[in-house]
């Protein structure tokens, strides 16, 4: 196989978006008294000396800078300069539950897909169901899911899909293969050799 080109390496641009509880950094330049390490509120406001209360929800890290900007030059600031950088992101998290190995919250990467975020959850578990997976996600207001296939997609039949902020995967149950492992377990009571028919 060639070389992956550095295009290849680094995956399409995907904006951070600053959330409720996430932690940033604001430095104003020759401003040193304004430089701090704040977290955003439960509403996802922050309040800076000088600048007042910003709501920072949903706005880039270039985006709240330029409000924080705006903010200092209308109280007499001249020429401010803010950078802001996210510092921990708690707000840009995916839901893994069902049949994974370990359900939990997970950061969203800018490279994040179905497969890396069940990797994430240290794999799928003995009872899942890898036709059966769900992605739920809420777009424009309306709630969508998607069933998705890892064996196909292992395979190569069709793309391994993105995964975004606040997308829930539902990893479903195999009743079947749960049977199978009950009555496997029973086995050495039986005198017969066990065969049973999956579906």
């Amino acid at each position: 196989m060639p070389a992956p080109t550095r295009s290849d390496l680094i995956a399409e641009d995907r904006p951070a978006l600053i959330g409720p509880l996430d932690t940033i950094q604001v430095d104003v330049f020759n401003v040193p008294d304004l430089n701090k390490e704040m977290q955003v509120d439960a509403s996802g406001r922050i309040a800076m000396p000088l600048a007042g209360t910003i709501d920072a929800r949903g706005k880039t890290a270039g985006e709240l800078a330029n409000l924080i900007e705006d903010a200092l030059r209308a109280r007499y600031v001249r020429d401010p300069e803010v950078t802001v950088n996210i510092k921990s992101s708690v707000s840009q998290v995916v839901t893994v539950d069902g049949q994974v190995v370990e359900p939990g919250l997970y950061p969203v990467t800018n490279q994040m897909t179905l497969m890396r975020a069940i990797a994430s959850a240290k794999g799928l578990s003995e009872f899942a169901r890898e036709e059966d997976i769900i992605i739920l996600r809420t777009v424009q207001g309306r709630k969508m899911a998607g069933l998705y296939n890892v064996g196909a997609i292992r395979r190569g039949a069709y793309d391994d899909p993105q995964i975004y902020a606040n997308d829930v995967i539902i990893v479903g149950d195999s009743p079947q293969r749960r049977l199978f492992r009950d009555l496997v377990s029973l086995s050495p009571v039986l005198a017969a050799p066990l065969i049973a028919i999956l579906q």
